[in-house]
């Protein structure tokens, strides 16, 4: 079969292209052609400044409705030629041969893939290609420094930061390390990819990582690699978060590469992520190099450490195995967003309701039969926790039970004990309330969460709540701490889209110390 080259139109600016990619079996189609792009390691890029994708195209099978579409790599493209989400950026290819522009002034600097698709449906007209919006001014990476998951001495270690770039300019982009002094054992791939195997006098390792783009500019990351002693556990602790994204983080500007920053800062290991809509739990795995489950809803997890196994979801979330050192050291996590309206709170703070219909609006809301259904789904894991502790993280859109009692009853409206089913269920079941444990008073540390941005509601005060929690169970966790957390100091909504959090929802983060009984079950 004759394939379809790719290559730009015919400017002054672009030189002629050798990359050809091949068309699907059922159609001898081409997306043939960018101009106003540059084309490297089998990526299309569009040249600083421009906001046009010019395609040449041919099919012998033309139609009005043929079009090109832009979508993002990591979610949302017709991979399988079946609907999964909206384009970004489309326009349609009507001729039997011809070139169409699409804009894509909106889209933020990073990858994407283009599909030339059939009759304003989903079957590939040709093989789809990868397109860059290139980022402006000098190339820089994300944040200045991060740590790495744990290496140990005479095992085989690999990191994967090439995607840590603010900016990308295009896929030409090339990494190497500058300054290694103690660092002779890490090895650095042209494409930001980390390797080696540590020695036994080898320890944390600290070095320089450059970034230089084919405009001539750099910049550098100080990278550190924790490093074990050979025999003993890859890791001792772990930090866990909960963390509602709000809508991807898409009401901020410059969300991904704001998220990004935070998580790096806060060296978190597993993330539960909610309202991770459109593959979000995706993105940021790529960014970070780590490993994700992302669910065909909302929710979503990502790990440094690798998920190996997947359980069927429920209504309201869904679980995954990890493992932190191979069958020696794994965990059970599970993560959920419960059900939002009717919301407790505001039955008792603005309409006073009494505590029986509260109770049953609740059951209404979705949450009590959500986690009711959540909590059976983890009976077999908790049985086994001893052996392979269950971490369950989300955002439950409830208070709990622990918090609204007789002596912090001025704090909400004048209510005291409340039995929030959505916490009593986890409870009863042996979770642990990780953040409860750690600050037993609720007076002296409140934990809210939500919210850090909604102060007002319609001119009366948003009653502010703990609704995020991180629950565990296992003898061979440990609490030392756990938090609550946001990104400099957020400007309330509507005026948020600056703001440094992505979020409205302020995350939580508990840090477990691992015991010796851990993870030794066979599965």
């Amino acid at each position: 079969m004759r394939l379809p080259s790719l290559f730009p139109a015919a400017t002054a600016a672009v030189a002629a292209i050798s990359l050809f990619f091949g068309a699907s079996p059922s159609s001898a189609a081409a997306i043939m052609a960018s101009h106003d792009a540059v084309v490297s390691a089998g990526t299309l890029s569009l040249e600083i400044g421009q906001s046009l994708f010019s395609f040449r195209y041919s099919t012998p099978n033309p139609s009005p409705t043929n079009w090109i579409g832009i979508y993002s790599t990591y979610y949302g493209g017709p991979d399988n030629q079946e609907f999964v989400a909206g384009s970004l950026a489309w326009a349609y290819a009507p001729s039997k041969s011809g070139e169409v522009q699409v804009n894509v002034s909106d889209l933020s600097p990073g990858y994407y893939r283009a599909f030339f698709l059939a009759q304003d449906g989903y079957q590939w007209l040709s093989q789809p290609i990868d397109v860059m919006v290139p980022g402006s001014g000098p190339i820089e990476f994300i944040n200045d420094r991060i740590i790495t998951q744990n290496a140990r001495q005479g095992s085989p270690f690999k990191a994967k930061l090439g995607r840590l770039i603010a900016n990308p300019k295009d896929s030409k982009t090339k990494f190497a390390k500058v300054t290694s002094f103690g660092a002779d054992w890490v090895h650095v791939a042209k494409d930001g990819t980390i390797s080696g195997t540590p020695g036994r006098k080898d320890k944390t390792t600290n070095f320089m990582l450059q970034a230089t783009a084919t405009d001539g500019s750099s910049a550098t990351i100080h990278v550190q690699i924790p490093v074990r002693p050979a025999g003993e556990r890859l890791v001792e602790e772990i930090k866990v978060m909960s963390f509602n994204m709000w809508f991807g983080g898409t009401n901020v500007n410059d969300y991904h590469n704001k998220q990004v920053r935070f998580l790096i800062n806060s060296n978190v290991d597993i993330v539960g992520l909610q309202e991770s809509w459109n593959g979000q739990a995706t993105r940021l795995a790529q960014a970070l190099g780590w490993y994700y489950w992302q669910s065909p809803n909302e929710v979503g997890i990502i790990s440094r450490y690798p998920i190996v196994e997947t359980f069927p979801e429920q209504a309201a979330g869904g679980s995954i195995r990890i493992e932190l050192d191979g069958r020696r050291t794994q965990l059970m996590m599970w993560n959920v967003h419960l059900g939002y309206n009717p919301y407790g709170p505001y039955d008792f703070c603005f309409d006073r309701m009494p505590l029986g219909q509260v109770l049953n609006r609740e059951y209404q809301s979705g949450r009590t039969p959500q986690i009711m259904e959540i909590v059976s789904a983890m009976q077999d894991a908790l049985s086994e926790a001893d052996d392979i502790p269950v971490i369950l993280t989300g955002d439950f859109n409830a208070p709990s039970h622990l918090d609204w009692t007789e002596a912090t009853k001025k704090a909400h409206c004048g209510y005291g004990f409340v039995p929030w089913p959505s916490s009593e269920f986890p409870i009863q079941s042996g979770l642990i309330d990780s953040f409860r444990e750690a600050h037993p008073d609720p007076n002296a540390e409140p934990g809210i969460t939500w919210s850090p941005i909604y102060l007002d509601n319609g001119g009366r005060s948003e009653p502010l709540d703990r609704i995020d929690f991180v629950y565990h169970k296992g003898q061979s966790l440990k609490v030392l701490r756990s938090e609550t957390l946001v990104a400099g100091e957020p400007t309330p909504e509507p005026d948020q889209r600056n703001n440094e959090w992505t979020s409205d929802h302020a995350a939580v983060m508990t840090t477990f110390k691992l015991g010796e009984a851990d993870g030794r079950a066979e599965l």
